[in-house]
């Protein structure tokens, strides 16, 4: 059987519980995203997009469901305490897949803001739900997004009005928590109204020596002039998957930047699309990874410039150590009417041992003819040369290995655009370098 089957046969057989709790919004397009899973299925390895995940395997096991969106007992307030400092965020949880709702975030956002749970949102204000979720990350593109779609039922929401700008960064922290191995599909929602400003930073964490597996589907929206940054730290554990998918359509004028940070993982596959679909919209797509055992980080990125006079810039850094394996496809397409178009992709991995894999291929399909537009990629090691130069200077090998580490990595941490994230990050990198665990100070859960 494949391994698509078993989740549409549970849908079928669950249909009425998976629409009852959750809302009429989540539940309009499942029909179409069942329909959609069974034609798609799901990727296998050697695919034109999946060379080097097999998604079909990872949800080949049978994983236990949170159908009927019973409490789990954990009250992440209680345990989790942000230490990076002056950070003053806004603070909300999803536990596995469900916004926490059971104490109020003591927050006061300013007017017309939401900040909270996906289905109490569509709930609140279906129109506005409605004419957003699922557009961006539509089930007919990839047979993941479809099983998220067919089984989603809460998730979180951001919504800024017009010319709102939030002075406070939001902060969502995920947690996994279960006693036995668990699937969530989790939903994230970014509506930024024209002329709006915010700053989302996003968590992974996970609790339990259990297996996890996360599907996940951000979508953001940012209308004409808005500006918006979003921080994706992942810090979980080696028996947690995460299959994630996150869509970008930028009006006139916009600029969004994404930086995924992954510190600590199982198995990760990331995938960005990103629409630039107003002129003059900027957008900047960068990250970096530290793996090591047998960890496994696949990067997939796929940057649309549809008008004229718009800029993307994309950068990814990779450290690999022990057995682990990295893999980053990126693609940036152009346009017949995209012209004056500034695109830049970069890929750069160090290899600190023989057994460590990376596999790249940036890509540009360009049908503009005015244009800037540039990629490159490098895979090596350290430079013998200055680890040579730092120890005749006095500092150990094994330091000097950390600090041109760090280094390598830092480029990537100046396009994080909060004083306080940035310092800790600093922080947190060298702390994995030597090997200690890559978690947050305050997470109470994680220790």
């Amino acid at each position: 059987m494949k391994a698509e089957q078993q989740y549409m046969d549970l849908f079928s057989q669950y249909e009425d519980v998976i629409r009852h709790y959750s809302s009429e919004v989540l539940n309009a397009p499942r029909t179409q995203a069942l329909a959609d899973l069974e034609r798609l299925g799901f990727p296998t390895a050697g695919s034109e997009d999946y060379q080097y995940t097999d998604i079909s395997q990872l949800l080949a096991p049978n994983y236990g469901l949170n159908l009927k969106r019973l409490i789990i007992p954990v009250n992440p307030y209680d345990v989790f305490r942000c230490d990076v400092p002056n950070l003053n965020t806004a603070l909300y949880f999803v536990v596995n897949d469900s916004f926490y709702d059971q104490v109020q975030p003591k927050v006061t956002l300013p007017e017309g803001v939401y900040a909270g749970g996906l289905k109490e949102f569509s709930e609140k204000y279906p129109s506005v739900a409605a004419t957003y979720y699922g557009k961006a990350a539509t089930s007919g593109r990839d047979g993941i997004i479809a099983l998220n779609t067919l089984l989603a039922q809460d998730g979180f929401v951001l919504y800024v009005p017009e010319g709102v700008v939030l002075d406070r960064p939001i902060q969502l922290v995920n947690i996994f928590r279960s006693d036995v191995d668990t699937m969530t599909n989790r939903r994230i929602l970014i509506i930024m109204e024209p002329r709006s400003e915010a700053k989302l930073l996003v968590c992974d964490h996970s609790i339990d020596d259990v297996k996890f597996l996360a599907t996940e589907v951000v979508e953001i929206f940012a209308g004409e002039g808005a500006f918006f940054d979003y921080y994706d730290l992942e810090e979980s554990t080696e028996s947690t998957t995460r299959i994630s998918s996150l869509h970008v359509k930028q009006a006139a004028s916009s600029n969004v930047l994404i930086n995924g940070i992954t510190l600590n993982n199982g198995l990760t596959r990331n995938n960005y699309y990103i629409d630039l679909e107003g002129e003059h919209a900027e957008a900047t797509l960068c990250g970096m990874s530290v793996l090591d055992r047998e960890q496994h980080l696949d990067i997939y990125s796929y940057v649309t410039h549809a008008v004229p006079a718009c800029t993307s810039t994309e950068l990814f850094k990779n450290v690999l150590n022990d057995r682990s394996t990295g893999a980053f496809s990126g693609r940036i397409l152009v346009k017949q009417d995209a012209q004056k178009t500034a695109a830049y992709q970069t890929n750069r991995n160090l290899l600190a041992t023989h057994e460590a894999r990376m596999y790249s291929k940036p890509q540009l399909e360009i049908y503009a003819d005015d244009v800037k537009c540039s990629h490159g990629m490098t895979t090596g090691q350290l430079d013998e040369t200055a680890l040579f130069y730092m120890q005749s200077r006095g500092i150990p090998k094994e330091e000097a290995r950390m600090m041109l580490s760090v280094a390598f990595t830092a480029d990537v941490l100046s396009y994080v655009r909060l004083d306080g994230l940035k310092e800790r990050l600093q922080i947190l990198v060298e702390k994995r370098f030597r090997g200690e665990l890559a978690q947050c100070a305050g997470c109470q859960v994680c220790r």
